[in-house]
């Protein structure tokens, strides 16, 4: 693979790539992922921060072995394309707090990217204004990036540095292995396990870690990423990335058709809300975060699987971030925002903006 020609990255690729994540995502939904959720990279690593007890709210504890099979999925198309490169060093702490930034405003909203495009798929019209505020935080990030904001470049690594969040993946996976689910029981050994809610709801293991390493593998080598397509929108006027955004929902709202899972309207949607406002500044807020961490959370997950350290520093901070929204009742939940979630959003665009205008580099 390393002198053919790489077709995942030609414009046709990355739609495939995009139909074939829209129809996998609604798959895991039929085998028993929650409604709307067949991927959502924040509420699975919320999910894994409850797992492994750094929150405590019972109804979101499962270790996702879709995340898992993200980043080995990455790893393994990496090493085959010679793309593996471990680097990293590039302002760390900025990125972690990133990527916590990024995973409070999203669990404001109840999903990443993939989740809000997933949930306007199904029929779940307050994803429409998540949506929103996703292009005007990624707007806003632009705007810093035409005004010169980085956060430097990444020095080599030894080898082994690219090779330790995918041994955390592992290591969960092992953990997962160790102490599986006990029926009726909301603890294994050392990891918690929901018995009711989005976390008690999820594909066999094997489906869910095989379909993350599919997707894992297709993304890395097509370079897919919701961020990136908005970013390249209003930075270049270019829509190859986009097409691939395009193409999940419609494979997404296709497969939701035949399983019978569309359902539109506003009210009543799963693991969902209909306060337009805090569902906008939610992902106003996150969309911000990912512009300038330079990566939605997929793809940070598979930017991790490359050897990238920072990338892999942000994916750790959204964990982070999860239990603290959950800690300290931030997240939202089907009745609205959470007691605190107003006030983290408020503050985080504060953080936010700090970040963007303290890295603005002179020419």
């Amino acid at each position: 693979m390393r002198n053919s020609k790489n077709l995942f990255a030609t414009t046709g690729g990355v739609v495939v790539v995009g139909l074939a994540i829209g129809l996998l995502a609604s798959l895991l939904q039929h085998l028993g992922n929650p409604a709307n959720m067949g991927i959502c990279v924040a509420c699975f690593e919320r999910d894994i921060a409850g797992a492994i007890g750094l929150h405590r709210a019972a109804i979101v504890q499962y270790i996702r072995p879709e995340i898992i099979g993200l980043v080995l999925g990455s790893l393994v198309a990496a090493m085959l394309s010679g793309d593996f490169k471990a680097r990293g060093g590039s302002a760390p702490i900025q990125r972690f707090l990133l990527g916590m930034l990024a995973i409070i405003g999203a669990l404001v909203f109840l999903g990443c990217p993939w989740r809000a495009l997933l949930r306007l798929a199904g029929g779940d019209w307050n994803a429409i204004v998540g949506l929103f505020g996703l292009a005007a935080g990624i707007f806003i990030g632009t705007l810093f990036l035409r005004n010169g904001y980085s956060l430097g470049s990444s020095n080599r690594q030894p080898s082994f540095s690219g090779y330790v969040f995918p041994l955390l993946m592992v290591g969960l996976l092992i953990l997962m292995l160790i102490f599986p689910q006990v029926p009726g029981e909301d603890k294994s050994g050392i990891l918690f396990y929901s018995l009711k809610g989005p976390g008690s709801m999820h594909a066999p293991l094997l489906a869910s870690l095989g379909i993350g390493l599919v997707i894992g593998f297709i993304a890395q080598r097509s370079r897919f990423c919701t961020m990136g397509a908005l970013r390249d929108l209003f930075l270049f006027r270019q829509t190859h990335l986009l097409l691939g955004v395009i193409a999940l929902v419609v494979a997404a709202f296709a497969a939701n058709l035949a399983l019978g899972q569309f359902n539109p309207g506003f009210t009543g949607q799963p693991v969902a809300h209909d306060d337009a406002l805090w569902n906008f500044s939610g992902m106003l807020m996150a969309g911000l975060a990912f512009a300038l961490a330079g990566g939605c959370p997929g793809r940070q997950l598979f930017m991790s699987g490359e050897g990238d350290s920072d990338a892999a520093i942000f994916a750790l901070g959204m964990i982070a971030g999860a239990a603290v929204s959950h800690n300290f009742g931030l997240a939202s939940s089907g009745a609205g925002a959470g007691p605190n979630g107003p006030i983290a959003v408020g503050i985080g665009m504060v953080i936010l903006l700090i970040i963007g205008f303290a890295n603005r580099k002179k020419a």
